[in-house]
């Protein structure tokens, strides 16, 4: 709350100030989770947004009435059913819309504590954010990644890093080499076997998005998280050796993670070798 106090110059009135800050970063967040929901299940069903605005649901495209529609509360209220054909909505639905809103609160903090209440740097980590739910929950469900979505985080990622941030541009071209490159190594090495055509592209998209050298802790912490997770899988039985993992879900966590303090972990380590 200081550093808000700091750079709005608000005073002691900050505190409560600070509050409806965030109470808006999180309402805003459940809402952005809903269209992201929203968005997934239409992407996946080849139905348009443009023109289609009218949520639906899933099993008998029942058009929603406002009060079937509200983010959470519908949920709760319709006991994760279609109120029209009582159609089991899944939970994850649900945890999306509720994990979000922390997730963009992290967000802004992060922005507030660290980068010196950036807005452009704001703006690029919440549409980062939206593009990792995204392939965390498509690539966990349908087992691929979207290649539009990558194509618009390359873009994007490009255009705000290079022009409103001032990244190095030979710093991000670095890093998309190495990260979509030791993708696409694996790749042709297992023949499509070890690693997806679509982990190569998020590999690019990665690797420009964090440069270098931020993208070698994104890859170990991810490789590391997946294989935590896949052991867990296996010893519960989830999963057996040939059953298929969805990298894309685990690299996004990495990503996102090295988004909010990979220069620290990177500041840290030459600290360390320094010594």
């Amino acid at each position: 709350m200081e550093i808000i106090a700091m750079h709005l110059d608000l005073g002691p009135e900050i505190r409560y100030f600070g509050y409806a800050i965030y109470l808006l970063v999180a309402i805003f967040g459940v809402i952005l989770g809903s269209f992201l929901n929203s968005w997934i299940w239409r992407a996946r069903e080849n139905i348009k947004i443009v023109g289609n605005a009218r949520s639906i649901c899933i099993h008998c495209r029942h058009i929603l009435k406002w009060y079937e529609n509200i983010p959470l509360l519908s949920y709760l209220r319709q006991h994760g059913q279609c109120s029209y054909c009582h159609g089991e909505i899944p939970a994850h639905y649900f945890w999306v819309e509720l994990v979000m809103p922390f997730l963009l609160m992290l967000v802004f903090y992060h922005c507030v504590q660290f980068a010196h209440f950036s807005e452009w740097e704001l703006v690029r980590n919440i549409f980062f954010l939206s593009f990792l739910v995204i392939i965390f929950k498509y690539d966990w469900l349908y087992r691929e990644i979207p290649s539009d979505v990558v194509w618009a985080g390359v873009v994007l990622g490009l255009f705000i890093n290079y022009s409103f941030l001032n990244k190095s541009l030979f710093s991000m071209l670095l890093g998309s080499a190495i990260m979509g490159g030791f993708f696409l190594a694996q790749y042709l090495i297992s023949k499509g076997r070890w690693i997806g055509g679509g982990d190569v592209r998020l590999g690019f998209m990665f690797g420009l998005w964090l440069g270098w050298p931020v993208t070698l802790v994104s890859l170990f912490v991810s490789y590391i998280l997946g294989a935590i997770v896949a052991v867990g899988l296996l010893v519960a039985h989830k999963v057996n050796r040939q059953s298929e993992i969805p990298f894309g879900t685990f690299l996004a966590v990495g990503v996102f993670g090295c988004l909010m303090w990979g220069d620290k972990i990177v500041k840290w380590y030459m600290m360390f070798l320094g010594k």
